[in-house]
Protein backbone atom coordinates (compact mmCIF):
# COMPACT_ATOMS: atom_id res chain seq x y z
CA UNK A 1 0.00 0.00 0.00
CA UNK A 2 2.87 2.38 0.82
CA UNK A 3 4.35 1.92 -2.66
CA UNK A 4 1.03 2.77 -4.28
CA UNK A 5 0.64 5.93 -2.22
CA UNK A 6 4.21 6.95 -2.99
CA UNK A 7 3.62 6.27 -6.69
CA UNK A 8 0.47 8.39 -6.81
CA UNK A 9 2.04 11.27 -4.88
CA UNK A 10 5.22 11.39 -6.97
CA UNK A 11 3.34 10.93 -10.25
CA UNK A 12 0.93 13.65 -9.17
CA UNK A 13 3.82 16.07 -8.61
CA UNK A 14 5.30 15.28 -12.04
CA UNK A 15 1.88 15.64 -13.66
CA UNK A 16 1.20 18.92 -11.89
CA UNK A 17 4.52 20.31 -13.09
CA UNK A 18 3.99 19.15 -16.67
CA UNK A 19 0.35 20.27 -16.84
CA UNK A 20 1.19 23.64 -15.30
CA UNK A 21 3.96 24.34 -17.78
CA UNK A 22 1.77 23.10 -20.66
CA UNK A 23 -0.94 25.53 -19.60
CA UNK A 24 1.57 28.40 -19.56
CA UNK A 25 2.95 27.34 -22.95
CA UNK A 26 -0.48 27.09 -24.57
CA UNK A 27 -1.85 30.33 -23.12
CA UNK A 28 1.22 32.18 -24.37
CA UNK A 29 2.13 33.52 -20.96
CA UNK A 30 4.50 36.43 -21.64
CA UNK A 31 7.28 35.00 -19.46
CA UNK A 32 7.11 31.66 -21.31
CA UNK A 33 7.13 33.30 -24.72
CA UNK A 34 10.17 35.33 -23.66
CA UNK A 35 11.89 32.24 -22.26
CA UNK A 36 11.45 30.30 -25.51
CA UNK A 37 12.72 33.30 -27.49
CA UNK A 38 15.72 33.58 -25.15
CA UNK A 39 16.52 29.90 -25.70
CA UNK A 40 16.29 30.37 -29.48
CA UNK A 41 13.29 28.11 -30.06
CA UNK A 42 10.61 28.99 -32.62
CA UNK A 43 7.18 29.94 -31.30
CA UNK A 44 5.50 26.84 -32.75
CA UNK A 45 7.78 24.67 -30.61
CA UNK A 46 6.21 26.13 -27.45
CA UNK A 47 2.74 25.15 -28.67
CA UNK A 48 3.86 21.71 -29.82
CA UNK A 49 5.59 21.05 -26.50
CA UNK A 50 2.50 22.19 -24.57
CA UNK A 51 0.29 19.73 -26.44
CA UNK A 52 2.86 16.94 -26.03
CA UNK A 53 3.05 17.55 -22.27
CA UNK A 54 -0.74 17.39 -21.92
CA UNK A 55 -0.83 14.13 -23.87
CA UNK A 56 1.98 12.81 -21.67
CA UNK A 57 0.04 13.62 -18.51
CA UNK A 58 -2.97 11.78 -19.92
CA UNK A 59 -0.75 8.80 -20.73
CA UNK A 60 0.51 8.68 -17.14
CA UNK A 61 -2.99 8.56 -15.68
CA UNK A 62 -5.23 6.86 -18.25
CA UNK A 63 -5.56 3.09 -18.42
CA UNK A 64 -3.54 2.81 -21.64
CA UNK A 65 -1.20 0.07 -22.85
CA UNK A 66 2.14 -0.09 -21.04
CA UNK A 67 4.00 0.93 -24.19
CA UNK A 68 2.24 4.30 -24.34
CA UNK A 69 3.05 4.98 -20.71
CA UNK A 70 6.70 4.07 -21.31
CA UNK A 71 6.76 6.51 -24.25
CA UNK A 72 5.32 9.21 -22.00
CA UNK A 73 8.02 8.60 -19.42
CA UNK A 74 10.69 8.69 -22.14
CA UNK A 75 9.28 11.88 -23.63
CA UNK A 76 9.20 13.63 -20.29
CA UNK A 77 12.76 12.50 -19.54
CA UNK A 78 13.98 13.92 -22.86
CA UNK A 79 12.07 17.14 -22.21
CA UNK A 80 13.48 17.68 -18.72
CA UNK A 81 17.06 16.89 -19.75
CA UNK A 82 16.74 19.16 -22.81
CA UNK A 83 15.36 21.97 -20.66
CA UNK A 84 18.30 21.79 -18.26
CA UNK A 85 20.85 21.58 -21.08
CA UNK A 86 19.21 24.46 -22.96
CA UNK A 87 19.43 26.76 -19.95
CA UNK A 88 23.03 25.80 -19.23
CA UNK A 89 24.00 26.22 -22.91
CA UNK A 90 22.54 29.73 -22.95
CA UNK A 91 24.57 30.71 -19.90
CA UNK A 92 21.56 31.03 -17.62
CA UNK A 93 22.16 30.81 -13.88
CA UNK A 94 22.65 27.24 -12.70
CA UNK A 95 19.50 27.55 -10.58
CA UNK A 96 17.44 27.72 -13.78
CA UNK A 97 18.57 24.21 -14.69
CA UNK A 98 17.85 22.80 -11.24
CA UNK A 99 14.04 22.75 -11.57
CA UNK A 100 13.96 20.41 -14.60
CA UNK A 101 16.52 18.15 -12.90
CA UNK A 102 14.37 17.97 -9.76
CA UNK A 103 11.31 17.06 -11.84
CA UNK A 104 13.43 14.53 -13.76
CA UNK A 105 14.35 12.91 -10.44
CA UNK A 106 10.66 12.74 -9.50
CA UNK A 107 9.89 11.29 -12.94
CA UNK A 108 12.50 8.55 -12.57
CA UNK A 109 11.15 7.78 -9.10
CA UNK A 110 7.61 7.59 -10.50
CA UNK A 111 8.78 5.26 -13.26
CA UNK A 112 10.49 2.88 -10.85
CA UNK A 113 7.54 2.91 -8.45
CA UNK A 114 5.13 2.26 -11.35
CA UNK A 115 7.11 -0.83 -12.35
CA UNK A 116 7.18 -2.08 -8.78
CA UNK A 117 3.46 -1.42 -8.19
CA UNK A 118 2.37 -2.89 -11.52
CA UNK A 119 4.50 -6.00 -10.90
CA UNK A 120 2.88 -6.47 -7.49
CA UNK A 121 6.21 -6.29 -5.66
CA UNK A 122 4.57 -4.93 -2.52
CA UNK A 123 2.06 -7.73 -2.21
CA UNK A 124 4.47 -10.60 -2.85
CA UNK A 125 6.15 -12.22 0.13
CA UNK A 126 9.84 -11.56 0.66
CA UNK A 127 11.93 -14.63 -0.03
CA UNK A 128 14.58 -15.41 2.54
CA UNK A 129 17.52 -17.63 1.63
CA UNK A 130 17.56 -21.00 3.31
CA UNK A 131 19.52 -21.03 6.53
CA UNK A 132 19.47 -17.26 6.96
Amino acid sequence: MKLKVAYWVVTGLVSLSAAGSAFLYLTAAPNMVAAFEHLGYPDYFRTMLGVAKLLGVVALWAPLPRTLREWAYAGFAIDFVAAAVSHIAMGDPLGTAVAPIVVLTLLLTSHQLWHRVSAGVESSPVAHPAGA
